[in-house]
């Protein structure tokens, strides 16, 4: 018999299934109502005859999301226990003490204090154990768990305590707020005139946070250049794109349009303000990972010959997304339009509208289309955007990545701080030393790294392919090359030593200088940056780039 819940929701759906046919039938399109309809008696068939009963919430969800599976990886559904991670994508803000958090072993761990949170004001600092949280005890707690228990609305209250890494235990009573992260976590100076802004993502009020950081280098000191950071920004929200273009180029500017299937999708978007800085020379940095709302300013940029774009070809996403409510606290994120940049081209890699059918493709050649910015020269659409000056992109070993996702980064820089609890000198140029390392190397010694290099991987696979080819006189000579390989964790702490003393620094500087210390500390050594640098220096060679260069060649040679 149908429980009187699941009895009313297929009565609603029924409705609403014969309210949609009736609609479409006008429209002379039967297939959405006599779909909604097999729905509906699919729902009555399993709600009747499954084995086991059936939770209607689980079968709507699976439903909704199996709708909107072979379309494009941006529409999704989004349920009423997932609205408060949209907010947080979209908006950058939640009610919390603000802290990021670790599991080690039986207790979870802070990870990170934001700079000035509630949890930074009350001392919790890195490595901190979680002891209790209002009065629980949180042994075997997960970082869900935790994390559930520290969220709440702001101005609510929670009791936490923790034992610091010197053995102390402090329990504070912690007033939440409305945790803000930062769109722009760190601005500051490279060179003598030469400023520089991170931008990490498009969340509300992200423009504001531009704006003040312009204006507090300006008050600084003379501005002479400005590097703008997008690597690794993997967009948000659109008007906030085109307001921050509104600093940099002249009011009433066109700088996106998008187009859809619907009229609504049909829109011209034109900067509304007076810029900050209508002529201050700019160099853009961006990557494979810098995508949407941030190829939107790259882009623009680049069109309206504003700026010199360094670094690598940007990720491609050229597809606009809306929300709509479904009622019940529900919503659909679905891809509605595509954008295009002033030159004219959507700069969208791969083309989704035969997904239904199992398969997507990059753009191939043959339809990439060539456009002009609004000095003549020659940009692309089909595939990202292209810089004006090519870098090779450096990646983080997976040895050194694994480190890192294992925590045993984040151990040792507990172990090094319960014995230097301070730092002599400037933060962001702190460096290990030789012996700091040999200790790191020590510490390694009885830990388990989960690790197979490609070379080894490679090596297994020919192995196999040789047994199975009954190649036994080979034995011998694999034997050989295994030997060879040194692929142990002692060996390949030496390998990827650069990169792993990057992370061990990273680590120990966030302790003492936060998220803007570390990213300080990066740009010393930062080959984009320097680069960036060298761009907005050479006066002339600026010049050239903005009003001459083609990106052709580049596009020929790194296609």
């Amino acid at each position: 018999m149908i429980g009187k819940r699941f009895a009313g929701l297929l009565a609603a759906a029924a409705v609403a299934a014969a309210a949609v046919y009736t609609t479409f039938a006008v429209r002379n399109d039967f297939g959405l109502g006599r779909n909604m309809e097999i729905a509906v008696n699919m729902m009555r068939e399993l709600s009747l005859n499954y084995v086991d009963p059936v939770d209607p919430d689980l079968l709507m969800t699976g439903a909704a999301e199996g709708m909107v599976r072979a379309l494009d990886p941006y529409t999704e559904f989004i349920p009423e226990e997932g609205m408060s991670d949209f907010e947080l994508l979209t908006t950058g803000k939640y009610g919390g003490i603000g802290a990021l958090i670790r599991q080690k072993e039986d207790y979870v761990r802070i990870a990170q204090p934001y700079e000035g949170s509630p949890a930074d004001r009350a001392g919790l600092k890195i490595g901190d154990m979680i002891l209790a949280i209002d009065g629980t005890d949180a042994k075997g707690f997960t970082t869900e768990q935790v994390s559930s228990r520290l969220k709440g609305e702001p101005g609510s209250k929670v009791r936490v305590t923790v034992r610091h890494l010197d053995g102390t235990e402090q329990t504070e009573t912690i007033r939440r707020e409305r945790i803000a992260i930062p769109g722009i976590p760190y601005a500051g100076w490279l060179d003598e005139g030469i400023g520089y802004i991170r931008h990490s993502d498009f969340t509300e009020g992200c423009y504001e946070e531009m704006r003040a950081a312009i204006e507090r280098l300006r008050t600084e000191g003379e501005l002479r250049g400005l590097v703008l950071d997008y690597r690794s920004n993997g967009g948000g929200i659109m008007q906030e794109a085109v307001k921050i273009l509104g600093l940099f180029v002249p009011k009433g500017t066109e700088v996106l349009s998008t187009k859809g299937r619907t009229e609504e999708s049909k829109q011209s978007y034109r900067t509304e303000t007076e810029p900050l800085l209508p002529d201050l020379p700019l160099a853009v940095l961006v990557n494979g990972n810098s995508a949407s709302a941030s190829e939107i300013v790259a882009g623009a940029l680049q069109d309206l010959d504003r700026a010199v774009l360094v670094g690598q070809r940007s990720f491609g996403k050229g597809l606009v997304q809306s929300s709509r409510p479904l009622g019940y606290n529900a919503m659909l994120k679905l891809t509605t339009a595509k954008y295009y940049i002033p030159s004219g081209r959507c700069i969208q890699a791969i083309d989704y509208s035969h997904s239904q059918q199992g398969s997507v493709r990059t753009v191939p050649d043959s339809l990439i289309s060539e456009f002009s910015t609004r000095a003549g020269r020659k940009v692309y659409d089909g595939g990202g955007i292209m810089p004006d000056i090519h870098t090779e992109a450096e990646y983080i070993s997976r040895f050194a990545a694994t480190l890192y996702a294992l925590g045993f980064i984040e151990d040792f820089g507990d172990e090094y701080t319960r014995r230097n609890p301070t730092l002599a000198g400037d933060p962001v140029r702190f460096s290990i030393t030789e012996a700091d390392y040999a200790d790191f190397a020590e510490f390694m010694k009885d830990k388990e790294v989960p690790y197979e290099s490609d070379t080894r991987r490679a090596l297994k696979a020919l192995q196999k392919a040789a047994e199975s080819d009954r190649f036994a006189e080979l034995k011998e000579r694999f034997g050989e090359l295994e030997a060879e390989l040194g692929d142990d964790t002692q060996t390949n702490l030496e390998t990827y030593r650069r990169q792993i003393v990057e992370s061990i620094e990273s680590d120990i500087i966030q302790r003492h200088a936060y998220t803007s210390g570390v990213i300080a500390h990066s740009l010393l050594a930062d080959k984009e940056v320097h680069r960036a640098v060298e761009a907005l220096r050479d006066t002339a060679e600026y010049r050239r780039i903005t009003t001459e260069q083609d990106t052709e060649k580049q596009f020929k040679t790194k296609n």
